[in-house]
């Protein structure tokens, strides 16, 4: 990969951040964002894909930048299309707007869409490829859906400073903030579906869905991994199937059960865990059949530590609040492996460390989802 100079990494990191204001509109479509410059270097516009199906990023922006995009550059986070879908091809309007060059940071993994570079080239346009730390990050989830055909997968969790989500009891309200509970239900209206295991329902009768006070970007579907289908027709999730979608993960073989039949017509949708009984099967239906291009999990331990056996973690992201319990009885965020040395553990990538009121909260990657491209 060619080193970035200074001005391009400042206009991409610049392009990143804008495409994130996308976070829950634009998916399942990658969250793009665009800047336009003079030849001088000077910003003259930007803009960002704000829906799916709607103007992509680098229309956006060139519209508003109008004639001042002649002769200009164009620094854009993924790139641009050559394909007419939805939309028209980014690449044409890139060349009918008198752009001199165009600084790109992550190859289209769509192959549909991809191919825009080429074309630019083709058409006498300078094509730079380029990419940075927080434009890799933004990209991973994109790329990671285009190969894999599952959703990106992030797993929450409250704990206490010495590492408990919970008391041998089972209480855990609430170890975070209010601030911080704020901030878990605008992700819960950001993604396409809301994960947790039956333990969690039976402890928590939990309804898993967004409350904000603005209307939140999406709805998600309430999953529930339960191989046994052992959930209980009077849990608030099967009480609310036909007010909120929700999606029960089970063996195949408990489809033709009564307690199927019950659930079904109470409005439960039924996905198998495959031949195997694992998750990814699940995930991959979803990801295919129903939409789900992210997912969060709000879950106990046992079913984290299924998650990442089955090495479906893409993101962890924790609040850990200024409490201690000593009680060596309490309940941990993840557990399933034995590790008889600190190098046995798995090692995260930091994404963003940052204190909130009295609260730490760690946002990471799980090793091998942050790849440049």
């Amino acid at each position: 990969m060619t080193s970035p100079t200074k001005d391009t990494s400042r206009l991409l990191d610049l392009a990143a951040r804008i495409a994130l204001r996308g976070h829950g509109n634009v998916e399942p479509n990658p969250m793009v964002g665009c800047v336009v410059t003079d030849a001088d270097g000077t910003i003259v516009s930007e803009g960002h894909h704000r829906r799916c199906g709607g103007a992509h990023a680098e229309a956006i922006a060139l519209r508003k930048a109008g004639d001042k995009a002649a002769g200009g550059h164009l620094y854009v986070t993924l790139e641009p299309c050559h394909h007419t879908g939805r939309t028209g091809p980014c690449s044409e309007a890139i060349i009918a707007a008198g752009i001199t060059r165009v600084i790109y940071a992550h190859r289209d993994p769509n192959e549909i869409a991809g191919g825009g570079a080429g074309h630019l080239r083709a058409a006498g346009i300078d094509v730079e490829y380029q990419s940075t730390r927080k434009t890799v990050l933004l990209n991973a989830p994109h790329e990671h859906r285009c190969r894999t055909r599952r959703p990106w997968v992030i797993v929450k969790w409250a704990q206490t400073l010495d590492g408990m989500i919970a008391t041998a009891s089972g209480d855990s309200k609430w170890i975070s903030s209010e601030r911080s509970r704020r901030l878990v239900h605008r992700e819960r209206g950001r993604v396409d579906a809301i994960l947790t295991g039956l333990g969690t329902v039976i402890a928590d009768d939990p309804r898993l869905t967004p409350r904000t006070l603005r209307q939140p970007r999406r709805v998600p579907a309430r999953v529930v991994i339960d191989d046994q289908l052992e959930i209980s027709l009077d849990t608030q999730l099967v009480k609310t199937a036909d007010e909120f979608k929700t999606v029960i993960c089970c063996n195949a073989g408990k489809f033709t059960s009564d307690k199927a039949k019950r659930l079904q017509q109470a409005g439960v949708h039924l996905i198998s865990l495959g031949e195997q009984g694992t998750i990814a099967a699940s995930l991959a239906t979803g990801f295919e059949a129903h939409g789900w291009s992210n997912v969060l999990v709000e879950a106990g331990g046992g079913l984290v530590g299924r998650l990442v056996g089955e090495d479906l973690v893409n993101e962890v992201l924790t609040m850990i609040a200024p409490t201690l319990l000593g009680d060596p009885t309490g309940v941990m965020p993840f557990r399933g492996r034995t590790t008889q040395r600190i190098s046995d553990g798995l090692t995260l990538d930091p994404v963003d460390l940052r204190v909130r009121d009295s609260e730490f909260m760690g946002w990471y990657r799980t090793p091998g989802v942050v790849r440049e491209r």
